[in-house]
C-alpha cells in the first residue's frame, strides 16, 4: 500500500477545502477517490470539480463501493459519530471534523467502536499544528513555569452576523447543530486547553442563549474551571463582539505568559514566586522579573493540509496521529459541562460527568425548540451537507 484512497462525506465548505487540498497535492499520497453528498447539488458540483471522484449519494454505498481506504467526515455534528461507527463497520480509517460530536454519551459509542475496528482514527484539529500552541504546550508540560496559578483566555474574534445564522438552515439550533459558539466556532480552543494543561476537575459557567441574535443556542459565554492541583481557569468567548480579542494569559510561579497577536511574551521571575515569598523580608518586595523572549517557528496556511498528512503517515507508516480521534472527547466533555452548568445553576463534575442527564436535557431543549428555521426567507447554501 503506498497511497492513501480517501473519500469525503459532505462536499459543504470545509469538505470542499480538503477536496481541493487533495486534489492539489498538498496531501502527497492521499489520493481522492470518492465523494459523497445527499444534495443533488452539491453532487453535480462534485463531478465538474473532482473528475476523478466517484460521486455518491448515500453514504453506505461508499462504503462499500471498495474504492476507498479512510474517509473524511465533514457533515453537520449530530452526524459524526453515526457515520464514523459505519465507516469503522466497513474496515475505514477515519478522519472527523470537528466536534466529535454534539454529547458525550454518542462519543463514547463513536471511541468504542473505532477501538474495536482497529482502524486509525483522527480528528480535524488543525490548530495542534500551530507552532505557538506546540511550544506552549511543551513548556507547560516541561515543569518549567513551576506551578500554574490561573489561567485566563478570552477568545471573542468570532464575530458572526444574524445573516450568518441565517444562511444555512442547519446553523444554531439545539434540534441541528446542538450548540452554539461552544459547539461550532470553540472546538480548536476548547481542544488546545485541555491538550496543554489537562482537563479540569469541575465547571461552574454563566451562559447567554440568544443574547444578540435571534438563536436559541448560546452566543456569550463565560466559564470557570477548577483543578485538583489548586490550578483555576477563566474562559470567555462570545460571537457578538466585533472586533474581538484572541488573548492566552497563564499565572505561574515563574511569572506571566501571554499568547497574543500570534507572539508568545513571558515576564520570567529570576527566582520561583513561592521560593521568594519564603525569604522575602521587605513588606512591599516582589521577585525580579524581565522579558524573555520566546521564538516559534512562522504557522503555516495549511494547517489542514497537514493533519491529513499526518493522518496519511499513519496509516502508510505507522507515525503517531498528532490529533487521535479518540481525543475529541475530552474537549467536548468541557463543552457540555460549561453548558450543564448553565442549565442546572450548579457544578458540573467533569470526570463523574452526567451523560444522561446531559443528553436527557439536551433533548427537551430539542424539543422545546421555537426556531423553524426552514420558514424563513433565506437560501440555504450546502455547507455541512452529506
Amino acid at each position: 500500500m503506498n497511497e492513501v484512497r480517501t473519500g469525503i462525506i459532505g462536499l459543504g465548505n470545509i469538505g470542499t477545502t480538503h477536496a481541493k487540498n487533495i486534489t492539489a497535492g498538498l496531501v502527497p499520497n492521499m489520493r481522492l477517490t470518492a465523494i459523497c453528498d445527499i444534495s443533488r447539488e452539491r453532487r453535480e458540483f462534485a463531478k465538474k470539480a473532482f473528475p476523478e471522484a466517484e460521486i455518491f449519494d448515500r453514504a453506505d454505498k461508499m462504503f462499500e463501493s471498495g474504492l476507498i481506504d479512510a474517509v473524511i467526515i465533514s457533515v453537520p455534528h449530530y452526524d459524526h459519530p453515526t457515520l464514523a461507527i459505519a465507516a469503522f463497520s466497513h474496515g475505514i480509517h477515519v478522519m472527523v471534523e470537528k466536534p466529535a460530536g454534539v454529547y458525550t454519551k454518542q462519543v463514547m459509542e463513536m471511541n468504542a467502536a473505532a477501538e474495536k475496528s482497529g482502524k486509525l482514527f483522527g480528528i480535524m484539529y488543525n490548530q495542534r499544528t500551530n507552532p505557538i500552541y506546540q511550544k506552549l504546550r511543551r513548556i507547560v508540560r516541561s515543569g518549567e513555569l513551576g506551578a500554574i496559578k490561573r489561567v485566563l483566555w478570552v477568545i471573542t474574534d468570532w464575530y458572526r452576523s444574524q445573516y450568518y445564522h441565517d444562511s444555512c438552515t442547519w446553523r444554531s439550533t439545539w434540534k441541528t447543530e446542538g450548540g452554539g459558539t461552544l459547539i461550532n466556532q470553540n472546538p480548536h480552543q476548547l481542544d488546545l486547553w485541555q491538550w496543554i494543561f489537562g482537563m479540569p476537575s469541575r465547571v461552574m459557567s454563566h451562559v447567554s442563549f440568544g443574547k444578540y441574535y435571534n438563536i436559541e443556542v448560546e452566543d456569550d459565554v463565560t466559564a470557570f474551571m477548577e483543578y485538583d492541583n489548586g490550578m483555576t481557569g477563566v474562559y470567555i468567548t462570545s460571537t457578538g463582539e466585533a472586533p474581538g480579542i484572541n488573548h492566552l494569559e497563564i499565572s505561574c510561579d515563574m511569572g506571566m505568559i501571554t499568547v497574543e497577536n500570534d507572539k508568545i511574551t513571558f515576564i520570567k521571575n529570576e527566582i520561583s514566586e513561592r521560593e521568594f515569598n519564603k525569604i522575602n523580608t521587605n513588606v512591599f518586595g516582589m521577585p525580579k522579573s524581565k522579558p524573555c523572549e520566546i521564538h516559534t517557528e512562522p504557522q503555516t496556511e495549511e494547517q489542514h493540509a497537514l493533519i491529513l498528512q499526518n493522518f496519511t503517515n499513519a496509516i502508510l507508516h505507522g507515525e503517531p496521529l498528532l490529533a487521535p480521534g479518540y481525543d475529541g472527547i475530552h474537549g467536548l466533555t468541557v463543552s457540555n459541562a460549561i453548558h450543564y452548568s448553565a442549565w442546572t445553576g450548579d457544578w458540573a463534575e467533569i470526570e463523574n460527568f452526567p451523560h444522561d442527564d446531559f443528553y436527557k436535557i439536551l433533548n427537551e431543549k430539542i424539543a422545546a425548540s421555537t426556531v423553524v428555521k426552514e420558514e424563513r426567507n433565506i437560501t440555504a447554501n450546502t455547507e455541512g451537507s452529506y
